[in-house]
């Protein structure tokens, strides 16, 4: 028998969390009269004890950058400043990703020195490292403060802005991750003086992808300052810079869903098979080039789907060669690459959602692709990518 007089009873309520997320460039932000980082820890009480601190330090921009651990040390060295209770050194690339000893052993220090939910993390490094002990951090007593320091071009107008922190695993790019949002993201030109020139060009591949996507006018500023950024001018390398990163904090901050709750993000575009060719070539292909690579192929498809016209297919194609990008990747070829659209369906949450364009400037979604469509493309790219 049912039992009786028994009502189904609902009480919900819904409410908003503020945040702020912090982006800023400065040069030298370690030197002992350059104020910024007072000013990230201003709004610290004098009533609180001074908090921990442990930082996370890139082992490729240490390698670079033999005094950095004195320099982060001597900076801290204030009573007003949280107190530096160890330095790590982390793998850079994609190996910081790939290997869980390495969130292990930021949540060992974490515990260790009894860093809480008031301490701090920073991060000296590229996006992959920042993303291993982002994730470490929002992890660690469901979220220490975060403070990122990106060491890359890459980090600097995209990987380390945002709310995302992701690893990989099972061979699969970011599929376990966290969001949390930083106290702030800090942003030293001097700090990308110390990269090879394969590492400085590679982020340029996430300015192309945004322009395509959200302003024409800056791809246009991009093709034309495209050999001096790959000659590491900074007068043309810097408004870049900055204007990308912008772009990725306002669709963020503004797009409506920084979380992902309801959608993927919109600004995956040329990431489908990007993702896919760094698993691909067991992660020896970086992030930014497998991104210049997608994008190019991602506008092939746009262009022989009949969206996007020859002229600016070509745009597009020659300002990637020209930074000193990869526009074609023999992995296109092998039908793994082809399975990467159901692997990225499945990270989107179930339904697949790719973005082309109808323009340099102006994106848009589809939720299925042609194959005959997309091998029409990667053998364009093969006979039309410089020598």
């Amino acid at each position: 028998m049912s039992p009786k007089n028994i009502t189904t009873t609902e009480i919900h309520d819904d409410f908003d969390v503020c945040f702020t997320h912090r982006l800023m460039f400065d040069r030298n932000v370690l030197a002992s009269d350059n104020p910024m980082i007072e000013e990230i820890f201003a709004s610290a009480s004098n009533d609180e004890p001074r908090p921990g601190m442990i930082v996370a330090v890139d082992a490729g921009f240490a390698a670079a950058n033999p005094g950095i651990h004195d320099a982060i040390r001597t900076r801290f060295d204030r009573d007003h400043l949280p107190e530096v209770r160890e330095i790590l050194e982390v793998p850079g690339g994609e190996a910081a990703k790939n290997d869980p000893v390495v969130i292990d052993r930021m949540l060992e220090a974490i515990e260790r020195h009894r860093i809480d939910r008031r301490s701090y993390v920073a991060v000296f490094g590229g996006g992959a490292v920042i993303d291993a002990v982002g994730f470490a951090s929002s992890t660690a007593h469901r979220g220490v403060r975060l403070i990122r320091f990106p060491t890359t071009v890459l980090g600097q107008l995209d990987a380390a802005i945002g709310v995302k922190n992701g690893v990989n695993r099972f061979g699969k790019k970011n599929f376990v991750g966290a969001f949390d949002v930083p106290v702030a993201v800090i942003c030293d030109e001097r700090m990308l003086e110390t990269l090879d020139d394969r590492r400085w060009s590679e982020g340029f591949s996430e300015a192309v992808k945004i322009a395509c996507l959200q302003d024409a006018t800056f791809f246009d500023e991009i093709e034309g300052a495209a050999d001096r950024i790959r000659e590491r001018d900074p007068d043309a390398s810097r408004p870049v810079i900055q204007r990308c990163a912008e772009l990725h904090l306002r669709h963020i901050a503004s797009g409506g869903d920084p979380f992902e709750r309801r959608e993927a993000r919109p600004l995956d575009f040329g990431h489908w098979s990007a993702h896919r060719l760094e698993s691909m070539s067991d992660f020896t292909r970086s992030h930014g080039e497998a991104v210049a690579v997608g994008v190019c192929l991602d506008a092939a498809y746009s262009h022989f789907d009949g969206r996007l016209d020859r002229g600016s297919l070509d745009r597009i194609v020659d300002t990637t060669a020209r930074l000193g990008l990869p526009v074609f990747d023999p992995l296109l070829r092998e039908q793994g690459l082809i399975d990467g659209l159901e692997e990225f369906r499945e990270h989107l949450g179930g339904r697949l959602t790719v973005t082309l364009l109808e323009g340099i400037g102006r994106g848009v979604d589809v939720h299925e692709m042609d194959l005959e469509r997309l091998r029409r493309s990667i053998a364009h790219l093969e006979s039309n990518a410089p020598a």
